[in-house]
């Protein structure tokens, strides 16, 4: 049997091998629906089939080998999936993978439906690994043209973040030196240069976070006994000291006891609480509950203000992305990155725990961080 006729024949089978592998590359494909996992993996597998099928002359078949082949279509199916792949967060050695695993399985299920090894089921086989190997070149095209975009969001965002602390130092360190500086404006200076420190030693953490899993590294947790209601109450302490003007209330039951990384747990819930502060309604308080389980913990964090929406909370926890300010001269400030709620979720998924959020008017926004309580190994 012809390879493309195959590939047309036995699509849904070969799809199916598609999605089974797609869903092993984890944590990307953890929360993905089958059509999200396959997206356009039908149209790709359809353009090669239609490429084994026209017509090449030696030179065009050389210059395609030697990855001269026409110029990149930003549209093609294989452009779109790179482009999708980054967005749902498949690094760049997954998205090779599928590309390597596709050309297994088409192999596999095809050659015993092959009578005879010929030349033109050689040739044919020769064309379906360029036509694999031009769509993985498209893939990666768009991909890493997705990965510099977020470089440079990142950036351009890092920078715009730490203007505002560094101007506010900058200007307390010139009136510090000033010699006519009146003593009861020494404790004040002092004080916006502490805030700033604070606010730009958040932001190294986040990008701490952030680059060791983007290294693969992973986020390393040194656990031991500790108490979470000791960590809320810090993490409220230092989220204040940023956001002085909000007013935060904790409440504790149970038994909030258990083996954790007490200074992992603290970014936690500073994150979250000063993501809080940063976006909900200016006269309403944030809410942070923390209450004991038998086999967990359980801390929620609550603010009232703008709703999210549903489109934003299926994005809300990935890099680089930050909400929009319901108001323009909002002057409360920023210290996330767009990073500050990946890294809680990250930390919450070293503990093995799960987080996730709602938002509507009525109950307005809430983080719930479930940790399960584990013991010394």
């Amino acid at each position: 049997m012809k390879l493309s006729l195959f590939l047309n024949q036995h699509m849904d089978e070969i799809l199916g091998e598609w999605d089974a592998f797609a869903k092993t590359l984890t944590p990307a494909a953890e929360h993905m629906s089958g059509h999200a996992l396959r997206d356009h993996a039908r149209d790709i597998l359809e353009a090669i089939a239609l490429d084994i099928t026209t017509r090449q002359n030696p030179e065009e078949q050389q210059q395609k080998s030697m990855g001269k082949a026409p110029a990149h279509n930003p549209q093609s199916a294989a452009a779109i999936h790179g482009t999708l792949r980054h967005a749902s967060d498949f690094t760049l050695i997954q998205l090779s993978a599928e590309y390597r695993a596709i050309r297994a399985t088409v192999l596999r299920l095809w050659l015993p439906h092959v009578r005879q090894m010929q030349g033109d089921t050689i040739d044919e086989m020769v064309r379906f690994n360029e036509a694999i190997d031009q769509a993985l070149a498209e893939s990666i095209t768009t991909y890493s043209a997705g990965a510099d975009r977020s470089r440079e969001l990142f950036l351009a965002i890092l920078g715009h973040d730490l203007r505002s602390p560094l101007a506010t130092m900058a200007i307390a360190g010139n009136l510090l030196t000033h010699p006519q500086l009146p003593p009861e404006q020494i404790v004040p200076t002092g004080v916006r240069v502490k805030r700033s420190a604070l606010l730009m030693n958040r932001m190294v953490d986040d990008l701490l976070g952030y680059t060791r899993t983007q290294l693969d590294s992973g986020m390393p947790i040194a656990p031991h006994d500790c108490d979470i209601r000791e960590i809320c109450e810090s993490a409220v302490e230092d989220a204040h000291s940023t956001h002085q003007a909000t007013v935060f209330k904790l409440t504790a039951s149970g038994q909030l006891k258990g083996y954790f990384d007490d200074v992992r747990l603290h970014q936690l819930f500073t994150n979250l609480l000063v993501n809080a502060a940063q976006y909900g309604a200016k006269d309403s308080p944030v809410l942070i509950d923390a209450s004991g389980q038998a086999d967990g913990i359980t801390v929620r964090v609550t603010n009232y203000g703008a709703v999210i929406p549903q489109a934003s909370l299926q994005s809300i926890f990935k890099p680089l992305v930050q909400l929009p300010s319901e108001m323009e001269q909002d002057t409360r400030p920023r210290t996330s990155l767009g990073l500050g709620l990946f890294v809680a979720r990250e930390i919450t998924l070293v503990h093995g725990g799960s987080i996730d959020v709602r938002s509507n008017a009525a109950e307005g926004t809430t983080f719930t961080v479930e940790l399960p309580r584990k013991q010394p190994c």
